[in-house]
């Protein structure tokens, strides 16, 4: 089931001119990019309102720009060519997936601090769930240390900008199967593991996860304004 959130019901003061939607259920990586690829145009054409979408996906494997697939080690689902950057990445059950559909050229035409404003918006959702997250400028993704105290990845980053109107976003690793990140090396990164809310302890559903990513969506939209622009 895929529903539009109300602003009202859901006690968030969210922009109306965004479509904040939320599916339940599992929607088909493939489906999803083509639902992608059309509103990004509509909303590069003005005839569409942008998107923030909350979802999971079945199992699939998806590859970046800059994917090698010398990185594809066991190639046991699905494997999907998208246009995002970065390389092999996991998605499915346990994962939640946002996908940002915004206009850039309605505020900074700045890519970089986009995808800044992407990781603080995760780390500051963590954060809530008592993770503490951080990002590393050499290295793709959302970190965290797992129960040994080894640094891990958590979530996922990698976007697309056409015409300033940006697609894809970020996956946070609720509770997937962790086991299920063999088949790729997780975007090029062979020297550290990946973890999830569910291997640290913390039992988090993906409602409960969307509520508390909504109720700092304010925040992540003040980031991405004009200096000197009155923000949301």
């Amino acid at each position: 089931m895929t529903d539009m959130i109300s602003r009202a019901s859901k006690g968030h003061d969210l922009p109306a001119s965004i479509e904040w939607r939320r599916s339940d259920g599992q929607i088909l990586y493939r489906a999803a990019m083509e639902e992608q690829e059309s509103r990004n145009a509509a909303i590069a054409a003005e005839e569409a309102g942008e998107l923030v979408w909350m979802l999971e996906h079945p199992p699939v494997y998806t590859a970046g720009t800059s994917a090698d697939v010398a990185e594809l080690v066991d190639p046991r689902f699905d494997v999907v060519q998208t246009g995002r950057g970065g390389r092999y990445t996991y998605h499915g059950p346990g994962q939640r997936v946002t996908y940002v559909l915004l206009d850039l050229s309605r505020r900074q035409k700045d890519l970089r601090n986009f995808v800044h404003a992407l990781e603080n918006w995760v780390i500051a959702t963590l954060a809530d769930f008592g993770v503490t997250a951080f990002a590393i400028s050499d290295r793709i993704g959302i970190w965290t240390h797992d129960a040994t105290g080894a640094e891990a990845k958590i979530g996922a980053i990698g976007v697309r900008v056409r015409r300033w109107v940006t697609m894809h976003g970020f996956a946070v690793n609720l509770s997937p199967d962790l086991s299920h990140f063999g088949g790729i090396v997780p975007c090029g990164i062979a020297d550290y593991g990946v973890t999830s809310l569910e291997a640290l302890g913390i039992a988090v559903s993906a409602d409960e996860w969307d509520r508390a990513l909504l109720a700092r969506a304010e925040q992540f939209l003040a980031a991405l304004e004009r200096p000197g622009r009155t923000t949301i």
